[in-house]
């Protein structure tokens, strides 16, 4: 009980700070399909998407929730040149962290909260695609603090 105070406390703390900094709230595109296909290979490139980044999400969220269970993704661009995917569904999903969060969060937190996951993952590795992920790790991140759940993604995350 007290580890989930210092975090709802640390997380409450952080966007108080970040509403004291002026900052423009930063905006998503749902992309087309044909923008699905250019963009993540534009920004990753189209190996590094189809072969890491994408199956790292995908990973990242079966790790974080047992109610998932694959499905059709949305792919996002946002206004500050971050991107992120998301299951396109109504479900909520029961989410346990590997910090000993467990929540409940939407669709679209779920795939915020596993595309810093696998960004973050991914930016420790030797290739192009690692600078980019820390790049897309920050962009998100900035994204989700302004998120209606960002609280249950930071605690989850953090």
């Amino acid at each position: 009980m007290t580890q989930k105070l210092i975090y709802r406390d640390l997380i409450h703390r952080d966007l108080i700070y970040r509403d004291l900094i002026h900052r423009d709230l930063i905006h998503r595109e749902l992309l087309s399909d044909e923008q699905r296909i250019e963009m993540p290979a534009k920004l990753f490139g189209a190996s590094a998407f189809a072969f890491k980044v994408e199956p790292a999400i995908f990973d990242m969220a079966g790790m974080l929730s047992t109610d998932y269970r694959g499905g059709y993704w949305d792919f996002y661009h946002l206004s500050n040149g971050g991107w992120y995917m998301s299951p396109s569904s109504e479900t909520i999903y029961t989410i346990s962290s590997m910090n000993g969060f467990t929540g409940k969060v939407s669709g679209d937190a779920l795939g915020i909260t596993a595309c810093l996951f696998a960004f973050s993952h991914l930016s420790f590795g030797r290739d192009a695609a690692a600078e980019v992920c820390a790049e897309h790790y920050h962009l998100l991140r900035d994204f989700a603090m302004d998120h209606p759940e960002a609280m249950a993604i930071m605690a989850a995350t953090d």
